[in-house]
């Protein structure tokens, strides 16, 4: 794999989204969900949850269950008043992927508009060549087999030429069944056969490149 193509995940891989960000949305997404479906709030999270273990985005659930439009919840639940004061990320990021060789994909199930103005406050937007997001799955997010087989049409690309980096395992599992390289960004101790690599943080990638690069 002498140039791979590199499939970044947005949140919680290239920027924390646990801090900020994911209480955020889940309580927009709560407050949609008793607003839409005119349910308490013990009930809003326990669908938003019971649909995101089900179908891997409550989005889904919401869809196929009560005829939400995707469109309007995904802007509603996405709006922020001062995105820029909740996006944690280390500013070493952009110089160590201008040195990461290779073509660079952002691959998210969060909103297209969403995932650029976090790319763009960031100041990495310019280190990719396209940001894949849900609306480009056809609202069929990771891991659904369906989101990679779209990515991978969309840039006539080859599952073996491929590298995904991922904080979700389930994500990082069908990747590797679609025959992807796969480096899992998490803190804990040991990882499962199906990840070829596991980094603390997405800052050690351009170091290990060559290794990845390497195996077969």
């Amino acid at each position: 794999m002498s140039s791979p193509v590199w499939l970044f995940d947005l949140d919680n891989t290239l920027h924390n989204a646990s801090a900020h960000i994911f209480p955020h949305i889940n309580a927009s997404m709560t407050a949609y969900i008793c607003e839409q479906l005119n349910v308490d709030e013990t009930q809003a999270n326990h669908l938003r949850m019971q649909y995101w273990q089900r179908y891997g985005a409550t989005l889904l659930g919401l869809v196929r269950h009560h005829n939400v439009d995707p469109a309007h919840f995904l802007a509603e639940t996405h709006r922020f008043d001062r995105l820029h004061d909740k996006v944690v990320f280390d500013r070493a990021l952009r110089h160590r992927l201008e040195h990461l060789p290779g073509r660079k994909i952002v691959f998210s199930n969060g909103p297209s508009a969403y995932a650029r103005s976090v790319l763009s406050i960031m100041g990495i937007a310019r280190c990719f060549d396209d940001v894949f997001a849900v609306e480009n799955m056809r609202l069929q997010p990771k891991p659904q087999t369906g989101a990679f087989r779209r990515l991978l049409r969309a840039h006539r690309l080859q599952p073996k030429a491929c590298i995904l980096i991922e904080d979700s395992l389930e994500n990082l599992r069908a990747a590797k069944r679609l025959g992807m390289k796969t480096v899992w960004i998490d803190r804990s101790h040991g990882k499962p056969a199906y990840v070829d690599m596991k980094l603390s943080s997405v800052l050690q990638l351009p170091r290990a490149a060559s290794k990845l690069r390497s195996t077969s």
